[in-house]
């Protein structure tokens, strides 16, 4: 097998190299074959609060309480829940755009989109009890692979953001906690899907690192960057025609609800 190159910062390459270019890695996960990006929250007014907390402050804590510890010690606002739009959903989908004549070149080109369990379409998880989509039309369309645009899918993080700005997120059924977070994902997962039945040449999939520790999760997660990256460079590392339009979770291939 030939090497793989990962890194956005080589200056010499092997000519016979397969070359992964690796965005967000600068640290954390991102560091290690990942994508850091902006959650679509802020943190409370707490000057204590912009340190990481240490991992003995998380210690007999559950994934569940961490998560709780989370959602008490931010809050969400329409700024950063724009920017948390434009990081994780149209930031990805610009870089991809832009790479796209050179992966379309390759013999073998893969695109692996960094997801999360919060990007799934469900209504709700009871073990955690957030509360996700429950718009069933709105669940509907971003899980319609087979029909769903590119188009359709920037009217519908318009109309999520026209109303988070008029508070109308849980009337109209979008998810009501990390709620920018949440869609960016599901939007981004929808189109991996849209890519890959446009693009069946390339190898587009998502996969879900897990809960992982970095400044995003506020050091607050289960695994180690290590571990999480682990995750994705399995993904990226399949055999040549494998699976398209797929996520991955726990190295299966999982449901998009």
């Amino acid at each position: 097998m030939e090497e793989t190159i990962f890194s956005s910062t080589h200056t010499s390459l092997v000519a016979d190299a397969r070359i992964a270019v690796v965005t967000g890695g600068n640290k954390g996960i991102g560091l290690e074959v990942n994508n850091a990006a902006v959650g679509g929250i802020v943190p409370v007014d707490d000057p204590s609060f912009g340190l990481l907390p240490t991992e003995e402050k998380f210690s007999g804590m559950d994934g569940h309480q961490r998560i709780e510890w989370m959602w008490k010690n931010c809050r969400q606002t329409y700024d950063a829940a724009k920017a948390g739009l434009k990081t994780n959903y149209y930031g990805t989908k610009n870089v991809t755009e832009a790479l796209l004549p050179l992966l379309q070149s390759s013999s073998d080109g893969r695109i692996v989109n960094v997801a999360s369990s919060f990007g799934l379409l469900r209504t709700a998880d009871t073990k955690d009890c957030m509360q996700f989509f429950t718009n069933e039309e709105l669940k509907r369309e971003l899980n319609d692979a087979d029909s769903l645009s590119e188009e359709r899918l920037d009217e519908l993080l318009g109309m999520f953001v026209r109303d988070f700005e008029a508070g109308a997120v849980a009337e109209r059924g979008w998810p009501t906690e990390f709620s920018a977070y949440k869609v960016a994902k599901a939007a981004m997962s929808a189109y991996a899907r849209i890519l890959a039945r446009k693009r069946p040449a390339l190898r587009v999939n998502c996969v879900d690192p897990g809960y992982v520790k970095t400044d995003l999760t506020r050091n607050s997660g289960l695994l180690t960057p290590e571990e999480g990256a682990s995750r994705v460079v399995a993904v990226a590392l399949l055999p040549a025609g494998g699976p398209t339009g797929a996520l991955f979770d726990g190295g299966k291939e999982a449901s998009f609800v």
